[in-house]
């Protein structure tokens, strides 16, 4: 069974599949809608419902109250509809904001590289049967063989390489994608299964004033994407990448960013570690960037990494008067959370 779902203020609509979300049959549709996480958890894909019944599924009451259950919201990534749908987005989409849209796709590939890079850190290269475009700072769902997992990781490499997806993976313990395959069984030659593009993290188009980079561990990924994109395409006047660490184990990609911050004068590269003493810079990564920027006011950010990073640092970039909406956020979960 399906059912039309259309979108009022885009005046476009989508035929959904029985058990599948509002948000995937949009985006496969090429509708697009905002969302981040697609896991249930940040919010950002709510609609309002105009007409219709929609089946929550495992909407948390959380992220979904039960006052807004009542008011006719949903989320896009978790409802499925139970009629026709009459809807709107919460968030407002702007269809001419310059920022190119991709539609969702199922894709294969072979792995290429599967490399440790860091400590319980792995490079994982895939070359694609087809080609995906995507945009900087966005992710993919792999699936686990055998399994209905999938887990969720950020493209490393710049738009212009559709073909060839680099994902940085951390060792989760117990993890069934990387205790219980990438870091067990996966090896070169093995075919692998996602879906993507998906997520609206990121730099797509440019913007007028510098931008700070804050990472934590494999939040790297989505941003050295970000960096390689707006340096080809002078997307920002400066770029100030920052990735935290506890010890030299942790750090990876430093010759990269190193050569590269060599090339472009207008980037600059600071590893920073928590918990060794180094020639680098010590000391929590939002630490480091509160010493290095007396006042953030003018200027826009982009984190990415664990949850308790990321709240730091947008703290610590309200403390130094960036305006919040300059303050552009991806969290990285761990399997517990089904995330990355």
């Amino acid at each position: 069974m399906t059912h039309e779902v259309r979108i009022d203020p885009l005046d476009r609509s989508t035929t959904c599949p029985a058990g599948q979300s509002i948000l995937e049959s949009c985006l496969r549709d090429d509708i697009w809608l905002p969302h981040s996480c697609t896991q249930g958890t940040c919010g950002s894909c709510k609609v309002k419902v105009l007409s219709g019944e929609v089946d929550h599924r495992e909407s948390s009451e959380y992220t979904l109250t039960p006052e807004e259950r009542e008011s006719g919201i949903a989320l896009g990534c978790q409802a499925t509809p139970m009629s026709g749908l009459v809807l709107e987005p919460v968030e407002q989409v702007d269809p001419d904001d310059g920022v190119p849209r991709h539609p969702l796709r199922d894709h294969t590939g072979t792995v290429v590289v599967l490399d440790d890079i860091a400590r319980d850190v792995r490079r994982l290269v895939v070359e694609l049967d087809e080609p995906m475009a995507f945009n900087p700072g966005q992710y993919t769902e792999i699936r686990v063989p055998g399994t209905d997992v999938a887990r969720q990781y950020s493209m490393a490499n710049p738009p212009s390489e559709t073909s060839r997806l680099e994902f940085h993976v951390r060792r989760t313990p117990g993890g069934i994608a990387t205790d219980g395959w990438m870091f067990a069984s996966l090896a070169v030659g093995e075919r692998v299964e996602f879906k993507g593009p998906l997520g609206d993290f990121g730099m797509p188009v440019a913007q007028e004033e510098p931008a700070i980079l804050i990472a934590g561990g494999t939040g790297l990924a989505p941003l050295k994407s970000i960096v390689r994109h707006a340096l080809a395409h002078d997307l920002a006047p400066e770029l100030h990448l920052y990735h935290g660490g506890r010890s030299r184990q942790d750090l990876y990609d430093v010759e990269f960013f190193e050569d590269l911050a060599r090339e472009h004068p207008n980037f600059g590269y600071r590893p920073c570690l928590s918990e060794e003493d180094w020639e680098g810079a010590t000391g929590l990564v939002t630490d480091v960037v509160l010493a290095d920027f007396q006042s953030c006011r003018g200027l826009s950010a982009y984190l990415c990494g664990p949850p308790g990073m990321v709240e730091a640092g947008v703290k610590a970039l309200k403390r130094r008067r960036m305006a919040p909406r300059k303050i552009h956020r991806e969290e990285f979960l761990d399997a517990s959370h089904a995330a990355r």
